[in-house]
């Protein structure tokens, strides 16, 4: 398997998200707004470019958010949806700690107001990953716009589909061989992770309890690393 450099995985990515979707959402290119809602990927782009400007953690909120969305149901913006029962997407496990949906909800009101009943919540998530992507320094990649959005949001289906960060390779491969992607396309995707933040509880039982050892720290992480993670991660801290 070759070697990509970060920011080419994250291109790859996009084009990548896209095999994610089913065969009931058709696209119909790059314009596909030229005419209902000329100035849709204007105000995306402008709103993104802001949002990350202020805090640059939010392009690794709006990637993530993306993926989350697209390898549950196809990208269809069903991560987005509320349940009374909180038993809808964003209610998983795997969900909890998703970004940006405040966000989303305010490029959709101008949308809205520029065009209302127009431009779908799935095709803003496609291009606020990218948009958000391109503003910290990545490639830009080319979208198929028309996406249309779900009206069914399940958080088992969530619970069971979206990769653990705990699973191991085999259990990846398999996860990622389900929804038809090779073991390179996995990795490419897992490129998405070379932007944004993590949680402290993701990392904390390798720098202070590493395979069940009380006071062990992963020998596999970089010294300096294992330090500055110490740091923001303190042993008796909640991993948040």
């Amino acid at each position: 398997m070759g070697s990509f450099p970060p920011f080419r995985l994250l291109s790859l990515l996009g084009l990548i998200l896209l095999a994610t979707t089913t065969d009931a959402h058709s696209y119909s290119g790059a314009d596909y707004y030229k005419d209902s809602c000329p100035q849709a990927t204007t105000i995306v782009t402008d709103m993104v470019n802001n949002f990350v400007k202020v805090n640059k953690n939010l392009a690794g909120g709006f990637l993530r958010l993306h993926f989350h969305d697209c390898f549950v149901r196809g990208c269809d913006a069903s991560v987005l949806l509320n349940s009374p029962t909180n038993t809808a997407e964003k209610d998983a496990r795997p969900n909890g700690s998703l970004r940006g949906f405040d966000e989303i909800d305010q490029i959709k009101a101008a949308l809205e107001a520029e065009c209302p009943g127009i431009v779908s919540c799935a095709d803003i998530l496609a291009l606020a990953a990218r948009d958000a992507t391109v503003k910290v320094g990545g490639q830009s990649w080319s979208l198929d716009l028309g996406r249309k959005d779900g009206e069914l949001s399940i958080s088992s289906e969530a619970d069971a589909k979206l990769p653990s960060p705990f699973s191991t390779y085999d259990e990846l491969v398999q996860n990622f061989t389900a929804l038809g992607f090779t073991q390179e396309e996995m990795v490419i995707l897992s490129g998405g992770h070379t932007i944004g933040r993590s949680s402290c509880g993701a990392v904390q039982s390798r720098l202070y309890n590493f395979n069940g050892v009380a006071g062990l720290t992963d020998p596999s992480i970089d010294a300096s690393l294992a330090t500055q993670l110490k740091k923001k991660c303190p042993e008796n801290e909640p991993g948040s």
